[in-house]
């Protein structure tokens, strides 16, 4: 059984951040500030190791320790691109300058999604917040993409492979699909990225599209899921969260808070469904939490809405290994190979979605995930 932590890559300072919300700014800002919005909201949240600057090698070097000795495999780092690098620093600075960085494996995941000003929003911008950098990649310009990411990131020795390959995950898949100019596109598109790898050496790569067409409702879906993997080249399936997608997410009266052991409930119905009706392997996620209303503005009334004014389930350590250890055992009778389980995430703390420590709670979840492995020792 193989573990990946999602990694959330804006708590170091970036350029484009700097123009946008001022000098030396991250998302530590917006967890400084935040505040509770209802009687027993646990905020604000406050880091166990401090307001940490990810992209110094020592920083970064502790987070590979907790993570490893935990029993975490892989950090699969949020990627961006728009018309250049985003949010790169925590993993070329920080992750692949780190002097442990043997103890883990690292990958991407390109969030291949429009950059929109939710840092923090109001109510009322919530659906209709400005975008700041759009996701403009299409197939004229992703070879050159190909070719940076194959030469700086998967010919590594630290990169994570699934079935020997590197693997590389794409967030909005259909979004993806769409740009590229539609299926038929997309599979000259990811045979351009598999000859290009073979050309550097390596056996292939791992493509995984994020699934988002829950159950029997597919409102994002532009082709039929079966022709991600029968006619473009995709290999797997997995998902970021497991928020927002089942039915205790979209009823009011759950509001403001969402009871973790339902959702696992009833996503753990969704995984099974998906691992029986999906035609490739699919890699479950089990979540840590969600309060997302450090991005909201403060002062606004937090009510139902568009993200990030979403419903709040808070931290249980216990509710959580009981759900990883249920996902677990859906995957006991597959593969070797196709026995992988991600967690969202290790560090999405203005999303309250975090396996780091905080003053409340400590190393509670990272101990729990101890006690998983060693179960599966």
């Amino acid at each position: 059984m193989q573990l990946a932590a999602y990694y959330f890559p804006n708590y170091h300072v970036d350029p484009r951040n700097e123009k946008v919300h001022g000098p030396k700014w991250t998302e530590w800002e917006l967890m400084k500030h935040a505040t509770p919005r209802f009687p027993g909201h646990r905020q604000p949240r406050v880091p166990l190791w401090g307001y940490q600057d990810e992209a110094d090698p020592a920083v970064m070097a502790q987070k590979i320790d907790a993570a490893a000795n935990a029993g975490i495999d892989a950090f699969v780092f949020d990627w961006y691109w728009y018309d250049g690098p985003y949010l790169e620093r925590a993993l070329d600075e920080g992750f692949l300058q780190a002097p442990n960085r043997s103890r883990m494996k690292f990958a991407l995941m390109w969030a291949n999604h429009d950059w929109t000003d939710k840092h923090p929003v109001g109510y009322d911008g919530a659906t209709c917040a400005r975008i700041l950098y759009p996701w403009t990649s299409t197939k004229k310009n992703v070879g050159e993409i190909w070719e940076m990411l194959i030469r700086k990131y998967f010919t590594r020795p630290e990169y994570w492979r699934v079935d020997g390959k590197p693997y590389f995950s794409i967030y909005a898949t259909n979004r993806f699909i769409k740009q590229m100019g539609g299926p038929e596109a997309t599979r000259e598109v990811l045979e351009d990225l598999q000859t290009k790898a073979k050309a550097a050496g390596l056996p292939g790569i791992h493509v995984n599209g994020i699934w988002f067409d829950n159950l029997d409702s597919q409102p994002f879906c532009v082709c039929p899921q079966a022709t991600w993997t029968q006619g473009m080249g995709f290999h797997s399936y997995t998902s970021y969260n497991n928020v927002g997608c089942t039915p205790i997410w979209q009823e009011q009266q759950a509001f403001p808070t969402v009871d973790f052991r339902i959702s696992n409930q009833q996503y753990m119905i969704q995984a099974k469904h998906a691992l029986e009706t999906l035609p490739a392997p699919y890699y479950p996620v089990a979540t840590t939490g969600w309060d997302s209303s450090p991005r909201t503005i403060q002062s606004d009334v937090f009510r139902p809405g568009s993200y990030p004014f979403f419903g709040i389930m808070d931290h249980d350590s216990d509710a959580f290994l009981e759900g990883l250890t249920a996902l677990a055992e859906l995957l006991s009778s597959r593969p070797p190979q196709d026995q992988l389980l991600f967690i969202h995430a290790w560090n999405e703390w203005t999303e309250g979605s975090y396996l780091e420590p905080d003053t409340q709670l400590g190393t509670a979840y990272l101990d729990r995930i101890a006690e998983f492995r060693n179960s599966y020792r």
